[in-house]
């Protein structure tokens, strides 16, 4: 079972997301938080495999919970819920560590996906993340060059590109005929390549770089 902890402060958008999951042979909802100080009270003892976040709620963001989570050690993956109407917040939440995002109208079948696809380690960045957000993050400060020695392989990209998707190590490995423990070891060599912390960094680093259209 996928134990899923939702956190926004809409009722009604909790209790939707709550009726879906539950809907749902493997996902389930733990625990409803209104804001980050009730969610990270309900994480001290509710561990989850996926955090569905709002990105603006009263007192701390969505981000800004993310932040404070990643630096206690206790940050689960998380999709971050939006309206397309906060790029910028948008933006600060995968950077913060979000694994990607969902709209707040999701259907069942996308939203089981999606919390199915981060739960095994994937994300959903791409083709997801529309125009303007990539505009912002290619607008945004330039980037630190990248030693010629250190730019990603035509290999690299590829993988890049499917773990957009959101496909795991095995089944990138499955698509591309590797090796899964040859697929991480291509995965390790992008997250030093880039200076990324993780894979969701990566992509965001490859999309400020130029290396993913």
């Amino acid at each position: 079972m996928i134990r899923v902890g939702i956190v926004d402060d809409q009722r009604l958008v909790r209790e939707g997301l709550r009726s879906l999951l539950a809907l749902t042979e493997d996902l389930r909802a733990v625990f409803e938080a209104s804001d980050a100080a009730e969610a990270s009270q309900f994480l001290s003892s509710n561990p989850v495999d996926v955090l569905l976040l709002d990105v603006r709620m009263p007192g701390m963001s969505g981000p800004q919970l993310l932040s404070k989570l990643a630096d206690e050690g206790r940050q689960p993956p998380t999709l971050v819920l939006t309206t397309f109407d906060d790029d910028e917040a948008l933006v600060d939440s995968l950077h913060a560590g979000a694994r990607g995002f969902l709209l707040k109208d999701v259907s069942l079948q996308q939203l089981a996906d999606a919390v199915r696809t981060v739960a095994r380690g994937g994300t959903l960045i791409l083709p997801a993340l529309t125009d303007r957000v990539v505009r912002r993050l290619r607008g945004g400060p330039p980037p630190r060059p990248v030693h010629p020695q250190d730019r990603p392989t035509s290999r690299e990209i590829e993988i890049l590109r499917l773990i957009t998707g959101g496909y795991g190590s095995r089944e990138i490995g499955e698509l591309l005929g590797l090796a899964e423990g040859t697929v991480k070891n291509h995965t390790s060599n992008i997250l030093a390549k880039l200076s990324a912390r993780d894979r969701t960094h990566a992509v965001l680093k490859a999309i400020e770089l130029g290396y993913l259209p």
